[in-house]
């Protein structure tokens, strides 16, 4: 949501315990620092020239509604690749085959359905935040019940992604930090980078440095490309040779399953109802399609987006398979470490600066987004209603470039909290969104499909369905701690990442219809 690896995936970064810290910091030269730093310093300025003429909040969570359909596109795309896709999707591909695509495609459907049912209400509505719809629909009370359970799971996850991007700079900061300040240094320099421009510049700053980005981490994995193919006898064609003769070119799984996440059911249904929750009702995509200036730019923009996601997904899966032939099919200690080693011990210098800087770039993209859109739902969903209404005016903007400050101390401090931390952390906190996501759907869904519902409805079912989903969602673990709930949990135990969000839509919806049976039907007694 978003989206890259899916915040409810199992492949995650690693712990820098796992990853090869003597050769990043070895391999990392004087032309990477410089880089690195020109880059970072490029971005923050950018960011914050880009924040000049701003009056209003509406200015600084929506850009006014002036920004290209193509430019929030490349947004959305950046937005949804973390440092964590970067790193782990060409893993999949070492270890597997093309079928992850198959998710991809399922978010390209998702992306459509959207487009033509919840777009509409958004644009047409000039909404700032998403669960301003439900509050149209039901009430404030939802609106509150909705936009607080994704501040919590977003800041929750994405204190552990600035945790997880952080490693790469701490491991080539180790030589010049004493080690028991490495990664708190890396937290505040990644963190800080990414306030200054976010805070300055607002919904237009993250939108163009997004589009930076996607340039810099895309550009990093062509580099990567061509080097695997160089370093390879007989080249692509002798790599796509052997991997076609391997297995390794398999797109479709025709398995029908529910505990294999990478089958042609899996990714259409699962992938359409992640892509539905991510991208209709995540304030962080949302947002960003309210930046555009008409309802025909946004759905330009949200279905764009699947294609492009489509063939980002085939590169970072190619270079997977690149390096499946360029180690010959090596055991490493994680899927993880196996992109970082080729970048640190084979790639020149300036070459590893650039990718390094990718990596950040994935990052950077989905805080900064992150930043400003916990401020928006904060400060509208939130702070407006309990001041009894605000004009949109200089003090409002002020009151939002504060929560954004906020957020971003939230942010940081919780990705400190992280530093002893292993990778069962990170597992639990990027599962978050997959129990929440099919809530808020959910939500949504009986706002548009059930007029027999009502604020008590829509809560009820939001919050059983969450309920329910973080048992499915922890149940292996939840089993393992007690013995005795291994028995009744055992039919869930084994379900696959990408049914969770239909599972939970589902769960939702259905504890919603049934409780707007327990009373009259909107308006019955004044029609009677």
């Amino acid at each position: 949501m978003w989206t890259g690896v899916p915040q409810g995936a199992p492949v995650l970064f690693s712990s820098p315990a796992s990853l090869p810290v003597n050769s990043v910091a070895s391999g990392f030269t004087l032309l990477d620092w410089a880089v690195l730093l020109l880059y970072l310093a490029g971005t923050t300025a950018l960011g914050v020239w880009l924040g000049r003429g701003q009056k209003s909040a509406r200015d600084y969570f929506v850009a006014g509604g002036t920004i290209p359909w193509w430019a929030v596109l490349f947004s959305i795309v950046a937005t949804e690749t973390s440092a964590l896709t970067f790193i782990s999707i060409p893993g999949l591909a070492y270890l597997g085959d093309f079928t992850f695509l198959q998710i991809a495609t399922g978010y390209l459907l998702g992306r459509i359905v959207v487009a033509y049912t919840l777009l509409p209400r958004y644009v047409e509505g000039e909404l700032v935040t998403a669960y301003a719809l439900l509050e149209q629909r039901f009430g404030r009370l939802t609106r509150r019940f909705a936009s607080v359970t994704f501040m919590v799971t977003r800041a929750f996850g994405d204190s552990v992604r600035v945790f997880a991007t952080a490693i790469p700079i701490a491991l080539i900061l180790g030589p010049v930090v004493p080690s028991a300040y490495v990664m708190p240094t890396a937290i505040l320099a990644l963190g800080a980078t990414t306030l200054l421009y976010t805070y300055h510049g607002g919904m237009r700053a993250v939108v163009w440095t997004d589009v930076i980005q996607t340039f810099v981490y895309i550009g990093g994995g062509l580099g990567a490309l061509y080097l695997i193919g160089s370093g390879v006898e007989g080249g692509w064609t002798s790599i796509l040779d052997r991997a076609g003769s391997a297995g390794k070119l398999r797109v479709f799984d025709a398995y029908t399953g529910l505990d294999r996440p990478h089958t042609i059911l899996a990714g259409l249904l699962g992938g359409a109802f992640l892509s539905m929750a991510s991208h209709g009702a995540d304030q962080i995509i949302v947002q960003r399609l309210l930046t555009s200036g008409s309802l025909r730019d946004a759905r330009r923009a949200l279905i764009g987006s699947g294609f492009a996601v489509i063939l980002q997904f085939a590169l970072f899966l190619l270079i997977g398979v690149g390096l499946w032939a360029f180690y010959e099919a090596r055991t490493f200690a994680t899927p993880d470490q196996i992109f970082p080693t080729f970048i640190i011990q084979e790639m020149p210098p300036g070459m590893t600066g650039i990718v390094i800087a990718a990596i950040l770039a994935a990052a950077m993209s989905t805080v900064s987004g992150s930043l400003n859109s916990l401020a928006a739902a904060t400060t509208h969903d939130l702070w407006v209603p309990f001041r009894g209404g605000m004009a949109d005016g200089p003090a409002l903007l002020r009151a939002s470039k504060v929560f954004t400050l906020l957020w971003a101390v939230v942010l940081i401090g919780g990705a400190l909290l992280y530093r002893e931390q292993g990778t069962p952390v990170v597992v639990i906190a990027l599962s978050i969104a997959s129990f929440t996501y099919g809530g808020l759907l959910g939500g949504f869904f009986l706002a548009m499909l059930w007029r027999r519902a009502i604020q008590r409805d829509a809560i009820t079912g939001m919050a059983v369905g969450i309920a329910v989903m973080s048992v499915v969602v922890f149940a292996g673990r939840i089993a393992t701690a007690v013995p005795a709930l291994a028995g009744p949990l055992g039919p869930v135990v084994g379900i696959a990442w990408p049914w969770f969000v239909l599972i939970g839509t589902t769960i939702t919806m259905s504890v919603g219809i049934l409780s707007s049976y327990t009373h009259a039907a909107p308006g019955a007694a004044r029609t009677a």
